[in-house]
């Protein structure tokens, strides 16, 4: 296996991202490791510059991504991006990123693919004959409204398409520049067809930070979900993901602040470790929490069997043991507590598509 220089994976250009390294994806030949030959010691304007976000085009040519999977709630989604600025060092979408020839690591925040054509391929897709209408999530994957949403609004014209033919969608975001959208997610959620959840993983700036150094802060999250709920739009607030030692202690506090702010409903899912990100998390525990990192794995694997991760169904999301038996419970209990069950169905019968221009001559 042949190595080779990787000046993109030097921690002084990785200030402010997630990802503590940048090794190469699993389906690559050559991996990369960065050498320090002793000569580098460059400070000030020759100083090495900060790890830049690269924008390039995703030629697909589908937008509804569909799935069979009996642990998740809905089965079709849609990702306007490949790749997520925000950085959440615990990201389960970080391996996908392999699949490009690219790094789960930094790469996966820092070289993003979009997808300016989404909203006309979905017009596309909606408009076929034996199209049925279900709930389309989104952010399921990487987040709708990670930082070049708010230039790019490919979000935004997907919403415009999906207000256009009536048909329901389920949001999940760690941003708060959702509340842009009030305006076209205000009259959906009034026919029944839009609901939005915002993902609060800590209370703790600090720790929110270092997580997720790019998302919004948690008081910028929890303004969010108020001003949705304000504008009567069905909220949810997802304490995700659990990471044990670390943030599972702030569960009954988030979820109480959250229904100070309008949330309806709760949900969590336990931190999920797959293919590459186990290295990437467990890299990030020994920077930033080296004093805990050791008991914060040992109570991952009580959860998954002994391994670092279980991929079995049902089993993923939640875990086993007696450790995962008390989050489950401590859930039930705070969200029975507070009132968190109220879970909104949207409706698929107001499934419309709009008139084409000239459709009205086929009434002569």
């Amino acid at each position: 296996m042949t190595t080779v220089l990787d000046i993109t994976a030097d921690p002084r250009r990785l200030r402010g991202r997630g990802a503590v390294s940048n090794a190469v994806g699993r389906y690559e030949r050559h991996a990369r490791v960065l050498i320090d030959d002793g000569w580098d010691e460059a400070t000030g304007e020759d100083a090495l510059p900060p790890l830049q976000t690269e924008i390039s085009i995703d030629a697909t040519r589908t937008i509804i991504t569909r799935n069979k999977s009996p642990d998740i709630s809905f089965d079709r989604s849609i990702n306007p991006y490949r790749g997520c600025e925000h950085g959440c060092i615990y990201c389960f979408a970080r391996p996908t990123h392999a699949y490009l020839g690219m790094s789960p690591g930094a790469d996966f925040e820092s070289r993003l693919f979009v997808k300016p054509n989404a909203a006309e391929l979905l017009a596309k897709e909606l408009s076929a004959p034996g199209y049925v209408p279900k709930t389309i999530a989104i952010g399921t994957n990487t987040d709708p409204y990670q930082p070049i949403e708010k230039k790019l609004k490919i979000m935004r014209q997907v919403l415009e398409v999906l207000r256009a033919f009536r048909h329901p969608v389920g949001i999940v975001t760690k941003s708060a520049l959702v509340a842009r959208d009030i305006d076209i997610l205000g009259p959906m959620a009034e026919m029944g067809l839009a609901r939005v959840a915002l993902s609060v993983t800590t209370l703790d700036r600090r720790l929110a930070r270092a997580m997720e150094p790019r998302a919004a802060t948690p008081s910028k999250r929890l303004e969010a979900l108020r001003m949705l709920s304000d504008a009567g739009i069905p909220t949810a607030v997802m304490f995700a993901p659990i990471i044990p030692a670390l943030n599972d202690g702030e569960m009954e506090a988030v979820l109480s602040a959250a229904r100070d702010a309008g949330a309806r409903s709760a949900g969590y899912v336990l931190l999920r470790l797959p293919l590459e990100i186990k290295d990437l998390f467990r890299e990030w525990l020994e920077a930033n929490r080296p004093d805990a990192a050791r008991h914060v794995m040992s109570l991952i694997r009580q959860m998954r069997g002994g391994k670092d991760y279980d991929a079995e169904w049902t089993q993923r999301q939640r875990g086993t043991g007696p450790y995962a038996q008390m989050l489950a419970h401590r859930f039930r209990m705070a969200t029975r507590r507070l009132g968190l069950d109220q879970h909104t169905e949207l409706r698929t019968d107001l499934f419309a598509r709009p008139p084409k221009v000239g459709d009205q001559l086929q009434l002569l």
